[in-house]
């Protein structure tokens, strides 16, 4: 490995060098600073608010800066360790500031997925400060949408060890350093990909033809490490098994295939609607499925009426739904279509509490 020395990057008139090391290595001793130096300035977000802002008129004027600027911001990133604690919290709070008002992209944190900066606890200690004056300038809204233009907004857990990358390990340590907002955005970023991941698998599964019992048990486990709700999963069980068909365009044949294709599928529809909220939940995606899908206006009530002797629905959700629990899409059709069925539904209700009183 090379050891010649070699002139390092400048940060608001701070020059020093480095031996030519791994990213993470030490600072050489014979470091020089100006008077007007980030790391010599007072730990607080003021100050480096005030540094950020001179940075930020800087290259507003002289634009030319702009990529090397932000090259020997990653630089410096990689080099965390070779500052102090202090050093280190100064230089997160103003990259925080600095993303928040543009000044940086926020691909620069690639830098911070260094292997030795992760391993030694660098990368996560660094995040903290930084996060809490990026959030402080904007809000956890924005922090995500820089995130995921730079398609980082599902590795913030690599800023741990590989053994510790974990939505329960991310949680605590960014929650217990005031972060909760932080925690609660990758919790949920976790959630929506492990729903995206059983929905595709789903539909792989149903594509090949896999028994109901190994689907059904795949989910059930899926549910339970990834904390998803029944009512979520019954929409993601709805739209995999509306996703297998190519659906006739024809209107007078679509309701029957409809029929044929969700009579074969309501074994695994009932699996996951043993609550009262997912019922709810399926009747509400069918509705606005058969709104978006012009073709099967005319199919909803046959398909609620399938589902009901099915036993995938019961009584009284479908009652909820007619009632007031039914979404504004296509709202006037489908009531209409129902009125018959859930007037039925209320005098067969109504016998058997007749009968019930009758038996006492």
């Amino acid at each position: 490995m090379n050891n010649q020395k070699q002139q390092k990057p400048t940060l608001s008139g701070q020059r020093f060098k480095t031996r030519k090391r791994a990213p993470g290595g030490t600072l050489a001793d014979d470091m020089m600073r100006t008077d007007v130096c980030v790391f010599a300035a007072q730990e607080d977000l003021e100050t480096m608010q005030a540094f950020a802002q001179v940075f930020n008129k800087l290259i507003r004027r002289y634009k030319y800066l702009e990529k090397g600027f932000e090259d020997e911001v990653k630089k410096l990133l990689l080099f965390l360790k070779g500052f102090s604690e202090s050093e280190r919290n100064k230089l997160a709070m103003l990259t925080g500031v600095l993303l928040a008002n543009g000044t940086l992209n926020a691909s620069i944190l690639n830098s911070l997925y260094n292997e030795n900066l992760v391993k030694e606890g660098v990368s996560a200690a660094f995040a903290v400060k930084l996060f809490k004056s990026w959030i402080n300038e904007k809000d956890i809204n924005a922090v995500a949408a820089s995130l995921r233009k730079v398609s980082m907004d599902n590795r913030l857990m690599e800023l741990f060890p590989a053994n510790k990358q974990s939505v329960e390990h991310f949680t605590k340590y960014f929650t217990e350093a005031g972060l909760k907002e932080l925690s609660e955005y990758v919790r949920n970023q976790q959630t929506i990909g492990a729903r995206k991941e059983l929905q595709k698998e789903l539909q792989e599964q149903m594509s090949r033809g896999d028994p109901f019992k190994d689907i059904i048990l795949y989910v059930k486990e899926e549910m339970k490490k990834n904390n998803i709700p029944e009512p979520v999963v019954i929409g993601i069980v709805w739209s995999s098994v509306m996703s297998t068909v190519e659906w006739n365009k024809k209107e007078e044949l679509v309701a029957e295939q409809a029929i044929k294709h969700l009579k074969q599928y309501s074994p695994l529809l009932a699996a996951f609607t043993t609550q009262g909220q997912s019922e709810l939940t399926l009747l509400l995606k069918i509705q606005e499925y058969c709104y978006d899908n012009i073709h099967f206006m005319k199919a909803f009530q046959k398909i609620v009426v399938l589902f009901y002797k099915a036993e995938v629905l019961s009584e009284e959700p479908i009652l909820k739904w007619y009632k007031d629990a039914h979404m504004a899409k296509g709202k006037s059709v489908f009531l209409e279509q129902m009125k018959k069925f859930v007037e039925w539904l209320k005098n067969a209700e109504e016998e058997s509490e007749s009968e019930a009183e009758d038996g006492d």
